[in-house]
């Protein structure tokens, strides 16, 4: 029988041996952000990609975030540990669906794609953004028309932001678009005192009734700074296992939603992709160059 530990022991032996860093959403199982060099959202993972000295980055995320750590590292190997480690959100956008729209709108139109996108649309974008960036990121853009891909909810939180209308595609998270006002306000008739953070991906009327709106780190900054003692976490249900290690003297209380391509990463699989070198991503330079434009516009910003 293999124990936790022996795996454990395993993948610290292993990114030894291979020169690497293991990077790792907060939407991950506790056990695999135990074995993360860094923890983060989108943004910050993507930044610590860009950091690293590491020759190889082993991505705890969704295909495209691994994808991204290849475009801005194309000198560092980069694993995806699942293969089945799928975002539906990126596949509601091909490359040609977001050229044939943008054909339809102004020429000036600037596109703006979420960093929950694949690699071939980011390249026919003007600037990526993300969840905590995107407001920044399209007021940036003053004077220019707007087409923001792929999540309409995340489009619609910065429209009303900014008060300014921008044109939105059709996507939308499975996981947050699964959260709806009245499970919030039943959670709030359990919890009366806890505060309600949610997620800009989360539909307006969900957003309209949160005490807090921003990205998952930016929800962490503000469950520890908070003087609440009690929170309902409009997120994916993994950042609780980060918010009640950060805050063990604090309640957070979940919604009930799950991304299954995230969850479908395990430390043996963690393992497995270390020791055969197996599930490399990689873009051609066709679409690399172009993508990476777009995501250090981003960064600058």
């Amino acid at each position: 029988m293999v124990f936790l530990e022996d795996i454990q022991n395993e993948i610290a032996s292993l990114k030894e041996t291979r020169d690497a860093v293991i990077l790792a959403h907060v939407y991950q199982r506790g056990e695999v952000q135990v074995m993360a060099d860094y923890t983060g959202d989108s943004l910050e993972l993507s930044r610590r990609a860009v950091r690293t000295d590491a020759s190889v980055i082993v991505f705890c995320g969704a295909e495209f975030m691994a994808e991204t750590a290849a475009i801005l590292n194309p000198d560092k190997t980069v694993l995806l540990p699942s293969k089945r480690a799928e975002c539906t959100l990126a596949e509601m956008a091909s490359a040609a669906e977001v050229e044939a729209r943008k054909a339809t709108l102004p020429p000036e139109t600037k596109v703006v794609s979420y960093v929950n996108t694949f690699a071939e649309v980011k390249a026919v974008s003007d600037i990526c953004c993300a969840s905590s960036s995107a407001v920044d990121v399209v007021k940036s853009l003053d004077g220019f028309p707007v087409l923001f891909v792929p999540d309409r909810n995340l489009g619609q939180y910065v429209s009303t932001s900014l008060g300014r209308e921008i044109e939105l595609w059709d996507g939308y998270c499975y996981v947050h678009e699964n959260i709806q006002p009245g499970a919030i306000r039943h959670m709030k008739r359990l919890h009366p005192e806890a505060e309600v953070m949610a997620h800009p991906e989360c539909p307006p009327p969900v957003i309209r009734i949160s005490d807090f709106v921003g990205s998952t780190a930016q929800m962490l900054s503000h469950a520890s700074a908070s003087t609440s003692g009690e929170f309902i976490v409009g997120t994916e249900d993994g950042i609780l296992y980060r918010l009640t290690r950060e805050n063990p003297e604090k309640a957070f209380y979940p919604v009930g939603t799950v991304c299954h391509g995230m969850k479908s990463i395990t430390l043996p699989l963690v393992r497995d992709a270390l020791a055969e070198m197996k599930n490399q991503v990689t873009v051609p330079e066709k679409v690399r160059i172009p993508a990476k434009r777009a995501l250090d516009r981003m960064l600058e910003l």
